[in-house]
């Protein structure tokens, strides 16, 4: 049975609909005829970024994930309902920002997951699924202590999977790591079916334009020099709708009590993204080639870089036969033809004026 006929007409909860991720989960749920109720962080305005195009179709819960008592006015809604999948997307996901809002990061991330958790408990919902969305960043720079319970290809390369040890190396990193435990641990005490997820470098429309693929992309639409920190890390970018579809099978085929990776299963180090992203972009017209500047002040602080980043995706597949569609030429050109249209939407918020 399709993902389509699996999801009209079910009820779910997604956290965090408004933002990147979330907001292209929300349009595929809808398109699938689901039951979608999101929420999302109150503002004065009202205001849905991503999702207003959605207003009729969805039903809008307003709050803070930091606020046990909007969380759980919030979920009481589902109480009417069986069988509900929850979609936890919702977090402060940028790394560098972790070091300049730790708190907020500690907060929305760890204890907003919390809360969310309690909630079930406390209004003893009937849910199916509870997808926790984790990072790749949890695994971080290989522990020379543990590495041999790596696995590794024939050319010396690190294969991260669900079985691989962790290591976060940023703030970002460890609240991620802290909300898929404690996932886990509301599974073992209170029998929720929780499962995680850890996606790896997820690119594509509406990105918040502070990331590297954004920051590439908006730079070189608007000067003609690309300013950029560290560029030797390799990281495993997956484009959006690829992410989404693993969200997908994993909460409506991964076991309660299980984690699941998956990426793209390739990886690319950080200038030879760069430098596809502008060639591709040179090819379609949007820009002349820009210049690539390394800036020392766009380093990530100290020795919280992480090298090296690849996924095995072999569980999920196996498990759903999930594998990613998109190639990196046809994401990166769709992202890019968002980004040139859509100005309105980043124009204020880059990193680099």
């Amino acid at each position: 049975m399709d993902l389509q006929s699996r999801f009209a007409d079910r009820p779910v909860f997604v956290t965090g609909a408004d933002g990147f991720i979330g907001s292209h989960l929300t349009e595929q749920l809808v398109e699938f005829g689901a039951d979608t109720h999101v929420f999302v962080r109150a503002t004065s305005s009202g205001e849905l970024r991503n999702i207003r195009h959605l207003r009729d179709d969805i039903t809008v819960h307003r709050g803070d994930l930091r606020d046990k008592h909007s969380v759980e006015r919030a979920m009481s809604a589902l109480t009417e309902y069986s069988d509900t999948i929850i979609f936890h997307l919702a977090a402060q996901a940028h790394v560098g920002e972790s070091w300049d809002r730790p708190y907020e990061t500690v907060d929305t991330n760890v204890t907003g997951t919390l809360n969310l958790l309690q909630s079930v408990v406390d209004l003893d919902l009937d849910i199916a699924k509870f997808d926790t969305a984790g990072t790749s960043e949890e695994y971080g720079d290989i522990d020379e202590e543990v590495q041999d319970l790596h696995e590794y290809q024939d050319d010396g390369r690190v294969l991260l999977n669900e079985r691989s040890p962790v290591n976060p190396k940023s703030i970002y990193a460890t609240t991620k790591l802290a909300a898929d435990f404690l996932t886990m641990n509301y599974h073992d005490a209170y029998g929720i079916p929780g499962v995680t997820t850890r996606m790896f470098n997820n690119y594509g429309p509406r990105q918040n334009p502070r990331y590297i693929t954004g920051t590439i992309i908006t730079q070189a639409l608007e000067r003609d020099i690309v300013e950029l920190g560290n560029l030797q890390p390799k990281r495993d970018m997956c484009y959006a709708t690829d992410g989404v579809r693993g969200h997908m099978h994993v909460a409506l085929d991964g076991d309660p009590g299980e984690e699941y990776v998956y990426g793209y299963g390739e990886n690319i180090s950080m200038r030879d993204w760069t430098n596809l992203i502008l060639d591709v972009g040179a090819e379609e017209g949007y820009w002349e080639r820009p210049e690539i500047v390394q800036r020392d002040d766009r380093f990530r602080p100290g020795d919280s870089d992480v090298e090296e980043l690849r996924v095995g995706y072999e569980k999920l597949h196996e498990k759903t036969g999930w594998e990613p569609n998109v190639s990196w030429r046809e994401g990166i050109r769709r992202t890019i033809d968002w980004y040139a249209n859509n100005p309105d939407t980043w124009y204020g918020r880059v990193d680099w004026r």
